[in-house]
């Protein structure tokens, strides 16, 4: 019985990612994590700790975000982290969440007093989505920015996955390219986890508007940093003072990037592993190792990790720290 010869497979046809862009200025924030005690209060000592080491060496802290377990607090809760958030600062800049879900009726005017707060307490407002928000056909979702856009100097925006949220939702590229010419709209945070979507962003960026800001949202690529993107990451938060150093790197065409961002990653890939949220329990973990935190307890309804994942982050800090050095 004959058998025909294996065939050739088709070619692979080429697919370059986009030029790198080095020796550039980062620009990053950092989620900072919201402390828990085992009562089940939050640990303001603690968190002024949190944020006193992000300003310190060089990141901008954002409060109020996913890191900071923003859809689990109520909002009187909220607003006490930022007014506290905005007397530790003095003046020091810092990036507040504008989270609305939950709340009852149009989604507008909650998204307006909030970010007046923000903007009041000396932070630069970010508006994550919400069901109402991403429920809205393309025109309407379009006005409803530009008209948030009236109510502040300047503010963020945000798309946000749903393997973080069910209320988040990526927007189609058309709609990115109208949304990112809101004069008021300086930057986003894209977390998608698709390094495809975020080069499609800043191809767009850099042909409409190249002042605009790109946050990459991505713990698992952080190096879109080289691409173009800065960074509001909660990966930041294990390890603040590594991403600063990181990022110096960068700037000088240090080689010494590559290391120093291959040990953060790893941390990423470990802690960012399914169910995704559960990374904050981790980060408490890593927290107290480096003795940041005295606790690495969690609020009720969050996520937690075996108590085994101690053993994998020990020897990743170990690892970055031996870097700083």
């Amino acid at each position: 019985m004959e058998t025909s010869a294996p065939q050739p497979a088709p070619p692979i046809q080429p697919n370059p990612a986009p030029p790198i862009q080095p020796n550039r200025v980062l620009h990053g924030i950092s989620a900072a994590y919201l402390p828990w005690r085992p009562v089940g209060q939050m640990d303001l000592d603690s968190f002024a700790e949190v944020l006193e080491r992000t300003w310190a060496c060089g990141l901008i802290p954002a409060i109020n975000m996913d890191t900071g377990f923003a859809n689990l607090l109520s909002p009187e809760q909220r607003d006490t982290i930022l007014k506290f958030a905005g007397r530790q600062a003095s003046s020091r800049p810092f990036v507040a969440g504008a989270f609305v879900e939950g709340l009852p009726g149009d989604c507008v005017p909650h998204y307006r007093k909030q970010m007046q707060s923000i903007a009041d307490a000396g932070g630069l407002p970010i508006v994550f989505q919400s069901s109402d928000l991403v429920s809205r056909s393309p025109v309407d979702l379009l006005a409803v920015y530009r008209s948030l856009g009236e109510s502040v100097e300047a503010f963020l925006g945000f798309e946000l996955g749903t393997m973080f949220a069910p209320f988040g939702a990526i927007y189609d590229l058309d709609f990115f390219e109208q949304w990112i010419q809101i004069p008021q709209l300086v930057g986003i945070k894209h977390s998608s986890l698709s390094r495809e979507l975020e080069w499609q962003r800043l191809a767009i960026r850099d042909r409409v508007r190249p002042e605009f800001r790109i946050y990459t949202g991505n713990d698992l690529a952080i190096d879109m940093v080289q691409w173009g993107s800065d960074y509001l990451l909660g990966l930041s938060a294990f390890y603040p003072e590594a991403f600063a150093l990181r990022d110096r790197y960068w700037c000088l065409g240090d080689r010494r990037f590559y290391e120093l961002n291959d040990a953060l990653q790893l941390l990423g890939g470990i802690t960012f592993r399914n169910p995704v949220p559960g990374y904050k329990h981790n980060l408490a973990m890593a927290l107290r190792m480096r003795g940041v935190i005295t606790s690495d307890a969690q609020p009720p309804g969050a996520v937690s990790r075996p108590s085994g994942d101690r053993e994998l982050i020990e020897p990743i800090l170990s690892r970055i720290e031996q870097l700083l050095r």
